[in-house]
């Protein structure tokens, strides 16, 4: 038996099909293997909080091992996992091949499924993961306003918390949906690469579409910029992600067979798919991909599914990108997204933005604690805080002229924990950079 693993991660299908995901007592049997193999590792305590509370419950157990705690207890561990990823992807050497084959997020994700499955969610976690009806309600004309309104009151935030959201939660505001006020007019002179067709049908997403516009429209203004022919994609539904992460798996399978019949149409009229939610990204090119193996219709979608900056990066080699910048960038304190890094992409946004003459790129490669509902409930805001400190000191040490993160979220958080400034989707800043 090795100890440790050199080889590339191989995420392994996840069978949640079978009756065997949700028994409880093999579920247990796999949580007590996977904790006793992490308490003996800890490589992964400085990641989030999942991993410090099973050592401290091991730390405080009789027996000081895994065997020592309370079987009770073990979900404690799985309500601080938000399934960024990273452990598995960036610091876990008995990930398969490995024959412990250790895949911490499934696990938690299989906890999160038997929770649901047996009925022991909050409805407050139902209702802040049931994104399309919210978003949709809450964006209308004479809600959103309220609703904004009711965001900036101190009063009503702390009613607010009767539901358990914290009264200090960065909340997003409401914007009308851009689906419905940008306007498109399609182009034919696109060149197309190896790679790309040149024509990107963007899936705004839900967040995109009513908290961030501004991040949509500064991506088309940017492809526009550079020859690429552009479209929104209005008929699509949430990614599921937000219900991936409460473990209700029928729900996203659901959204699925909503969204890719969408995203298949845009394919056969020869368009790529990008989004500006590296979380959503992430659903179609991994997520659902191990929900569903060997679907030919997902498989597809994958294969045409980019995050914006590797896609300007292939646009890039192929010599299809502009490069005659009008504004320097200055110092830039870059976030590098957790669901974006676990694309396994390389650094695309960085290296995007190095094209930008007169700018200095400091990346920063640590979780902002944000997690779309984590820093939002009551019980994790503080922990989520915890987690966004070393991020906004390092912005700070940086003096940076500009700040951001290709999670519009994540840049909320650093902003929040900022208390100044305005964060900046780095699509933006290439906007900013074009002088467009």
């Amino acid at each position: 038996m090795r100890e440790g693993n050199l080889e590339a991660p191989d995420r392994q299908p996840l069978a949640w099909r079978e009756e065997a995901f949700y028994d409880h007592h093999a579920l247990y049997d796999e949580l007590e293997r996977v904790y006793d193999i992490c308490h003996g590792c800890r490589r992964c305590v400085s990641l989030c909080d999942a991993f410090p509370t099973l050592f401290d419950l091991v730390d405080e157990s009789p027996t000081l091992e895994v065997d020592g705690i309370d079987k009770a207890d073990y979900m404690k561990v799985v309500d601080q996992c938000y399934l960024c990823d990273l452990c598995a992807q960036t610091k876990c050497p008995y990930l398969p091949p490995h024959e412990w084959a250790v895949d911490f997020p499934h696990l938690m994700l299989r906890a999160k499924a038997h929770r649901f499955k047996q009925g022991d969610t909050r409805f407050r976690d139902r209702l802040i993961t049931s994104i399309d009806p919210i978003f949709d309600t809450l964006s209308l004309p004479g809600i959103r306003h309220a609703a904004n309104a009711a965001a900036g009151s101190a009063t009503l935030r702390k009613i607010g918390s009767a539901l358990g959201i914290h009264p200090q939660a960065p909340i997003p505001r409401f914007e009308p949906p851009v689906t419905r006020t940008l306007k498109m007019s399609a182009r034919a002179d696109v060149v197309a690469t190896d790679r790309t067709t040149g024509r990107v049908a963007i899936y705004v997403t839900c967040y995109g579409d009513h908290n961030e516009p501004k991040v949509v429209q500064d991506m088309v203004t940017v492809l526009t910029h550079n020859g690429v022919d552009v479209k929104l994609l209005a008929d699509a539904r949430c990614c599921g992600m937000p219900k991936l992460e409460l473990g209700d798996l029928e729900k996203v399978s659901a959204l699925k067979d909503a969204n890719v019949p969408v995203f298949l149409q845009a394919i056969d009229d020869g368009y790529d798919i990008i989004a500006p939610i590296p979380s959503c990204v992430l659903m179609y090119k991994q997520e659902l991909p191990l929900m569903f193996p060997g679907d030919a219709d997902i498989e597809r979608v994958k294969s045409a599914f980019f995050d914006p900056f590797e896609y300007l990066m292939l646009r890039h080699k192929a010599g299809q990108l502009r490069t005659d910048f009008a504004n320097g960038l200055g110092k830039v304190a870059y976030h590098v997204a957790c669901h974006q890094r676990v694309q396994n992409i390389g650094a695309k946004t960085r290296d995007v933005l190095g094209l930008v003459p007169d700018t200095e790129i400091t990346t920063i490669e640590r979780c902002s604690g944000h997690d779309g509902t984590y820093a939002v409930k009551a019980e994790t805001y503080d922990k989520a805080m915890k987690i966004a400190r070393p991020v906004v000191k390092r912005v700070q040490d940086v003096g940076a002229e500009h700040y951001g993160s290709d999670c519009p979220m994540a840049g909320r958080m650093i902003q929040h924990g900022l208390g100044s400034g305005e964060a900046l989707h780095p699509i933006s800043m290439v906007r900013k950079a074009y002088g467009i």
